[in-house]
């Protein structure tokens, strides 16, 4: 008999795996290895040409060697985020072998009789008001609330936030916070460093009397000096969007769905203040992953009844939304350098300013549970509203 194949081995996403599935990485993993660069070797030149001349500028002490040790434990850290952030399950919902029971038992008597499709949407209470969550024709099941499934990975995820091309993996619910502490923390790196090289660059120009001089001398600590100015508009806007949303329980997909309606009578449904907010993100437990990718896959027996007629109407896309939803998810990942340049620049205000001649209730408004009036007046309404 031969032995069952393991969760990862059948994996029907396009996720790729090591260590016998212990590591589950995105479809274009190997951008891991370019942002691995980019942040080791301005560190090894940093170390080589600046952090241990700075050890012999302070002959009293070890205020120069403790510069060094700083600097090579902070970029072990920050590393270690990276890998953490794209090796992590991010939240994928597990996908079902079969369309769930609400599913193919609704109005079954129609569905053989006249081939009605299935419904594509459902509605759920979230902090008592209805939000409709849809149904994944690839994943056979109805998405939690803030759910989305990702073109890229193929795969549903909760709390989807965006597929961050730089760390080669989809950001939700489980390694969201390792994400945060990896852009914050790689600021930080880049103030690090550029203050070093600055104060290194000071001191030579005390010894030798010009900046000139100086720049000749160590032309290492002007390159330093520009690339963490450049890298720090990138992390670092990266670092203040993401505080904004996280005082809003928001995240990226819903900000960039959403960034163009406006209106005092919307309502975040998942808003609950911006302390509670914090606490969530970094102070909660991040729950076990819903897969078990070691685990062995036995084939499941059929359920349905010989004579069963009922079958599962495919819902029929454009190719035109299959081909906003994948550029959408491979995109908002570049989107992202935008964002951040921005809010370096101008109020946060303005980003999300554009569009609002859109209708201040869509459709994707009631996916995610923005943009609902704060004033229902009946349930019938909300199922009339054009969905």
């Amino acid at each position: 008999m031969a032995k069952p194949k393991r969760v990862y081995q059948s994996w029907k996403g396009n996720n790729k795996f090591l260590l016998d599935g212990r590591l589950i990485f995105g479809p274009d993993a190997k951008s891991l290895i370019i942002t691995f660069m980019l942040i080791l070797v301005p560190i090894v030149i940093f170390c080589v040409f600046v952090a241990t001349n700075l050890t012999h500028q302070f002959t009293t002490g070890s205020t120069g060697y403790a510069i060094l040790v700083l600097a090579i434990v902070f970029t072990i850290y920050v590393l270690f985020l990276l890998l953490s952030t794209s090796t992590k399950d991010p939240g994928i919902v597990p996908r079902n072998s079969h369309p769930p029971e609400e599913v193919s038992g609704y109005d079954s008597s129609a569905s053989i009789d006249v081939g009605k499709p299935l419904p594509r949407t459902k509605e759920i209470i979230v902090n008592g008001l209805p939000v409709r969550v849809k149904y994944c024709e690839t994943c056979m099941l109805y998405r939690p609330p803030r759910c989305s499934h990702c073109s890229v990975c193929d795969n549903c995820v909760e709390r989807f936030d965006h597929h961050c091309p730089w760390v080669g993996q989809c950001i939700g619910k489980r390694n969201y916070r390792c994400f945060f502490l990896f852009v914050s923390s790689t600021a930080l790196l880049c103030v690090y460093v550029f203050s070093m090289s600055a104060l290194y660059l000071k001191l030579l120009v005390d010894d030798y009397g010009t900046v000139w001089k100086a720049i000749k001398v160590s032309p290492a600590s002007v390159a330093l000096m520009a690339y963490c100015f450049v890298s720090l508009w990138f992390v670092g806007g990266l670092t203040g969007f993401h505080l904004y949303l996280t005082s809003r329980n928001q995240t990226t997909y819903e900000n960039f769905r959403h960034r163009g309606l406006r209106g005092d009578n919307r309502i975040n449904v998942y808003d609950q203040g911006c302390m509670n907010s914090f606490v969530e993100v970094f102070c909660s437990k991040i729950e076990p992953s819903k897969n078990n990718f070691r685990g062995y896959v036995y084939e499941e027996a059929s359920k349905r009844s010989k004579g069963s007629n009922i079958q599962v109407t495919e819902v029929d896309i454009s190719d035109e939304d299959r081909r906003v939803k994948v550029e959408d998810d491979l995109e908002i990942g570049d989107d992202l350098m935008k964002i951040s340049q921005r809010r370096n620049s101008q109020d946060i205000g303005d980003i999300r300013g554009r569009g609002s001649d859109r209708s201040p209730i869509s459709r994707s408004e009631l996916d995610f549970g923005f943009g609902l009036e704060s004033q229902f007046s009946s349930r019938s309404e909300a199922r009339h509203s054009g969905w």
